[in-house]
């Protein structure tokens, strides 16, 4: 597999395409803020192991995310081609931006752990709302990635490789999170694009070399979808 150019762009694509948002599901799971004080100050310091590795989840899904929305991009190079565009670049921004915002989890927790839960969340608040963090990570990850991923799927969608209800399940799971506070009733709509895009994934990983291989545009001068297809180095 690893010789071969296409076996290994498709399997991985689709592999990420399930994995990515599973480890994100697993995150909320296990996150202490889900299920304890909504003060994470306070929460991560009541089990520090979950703590570390609800952000281990959490980084890990949106890294892979990001790489995962090149596979979606790719199943629109024929239909649908200026949407995929944009709305897969905003997608691998958003999902990287967003792994960045993970650094301030082991900050929360020191910070509740040697000052009183409100004077932690007050530091840092203040570490928050700094302009460089606000526009070039949380304004970034909140706008790209959970706009950008919905948008992304509606390109697979007009692309031919999903239903209609794939893209509006994962605008509901992602723009809907966005309106409701952290907690048990987050699992919900981060467990609603798991079922569409784990088909998705199955099916680029079934549909062979050969298909993945004509989504490849042909022009004078370039490489045929063919060639793609023989090549073993």
């Amino acid at each position: 597999m690893l010789s071969n150019p296409l076996t290994f762009r498709r399997i991985a694509s689709g592999t990420l395409i399930i994995v990515a948002p599973l480890l994100q599901l697993a995150a909320v799971l296990v996150d202490p803020g889900t299920w304890g004080d909504d003060r994470e100050a306070v929460s991560f310091g009541d089990n520090p192991a979950l703590a570390q590795a609800q952000s281990a989840l959490y980084h890990w899904s949106w890294l892979l995310m990001a790489v995962a929305a090149l596979g979606l991009a790719h199943l629109t190079r024929q239909r649908a081609v200026r949407l995929g565009h944009v709305a897969g670049a905003m997608t691998v921004v958003g999902y990287i931006s967003a792994s960045g915002l993970l650094l301030a989890d082991p900050v929360e927790w020191w910070l509740g752990s040697h000052y009183p839960p409100e004077e932690a969340q007050r530091i840092l608040g203040e570490m928050m709302d700094l302009p460089g963090v606000m526009y070039a990570f949380q304004l970034p990850w909140m706008f790209f990635s959970m706009i950008g991923l919905p948008l992304l799927v509606t390109a697979v969608w007009r692309a031919g490789f999903a239903g209609w209800w794939a893209p509006a399940a994962v605008a509901v799971g992602y723009l809907g999170s966005l309106f409701i506070s952290y907690g048990p009733q987050m699992i919900p709509f981060w467990a609603l694009p798991v079922l569409p895009l784990t088909l998705i994934g199955v099916r680029v990983l079934r549909m062979g070399d050969e298909a993945w291989a004509a989504l490849y545009a042909t022009a004078p001068g370039r490489t045929t979808p063919d060639s793609y297809a023989n090549t073993t180095a």
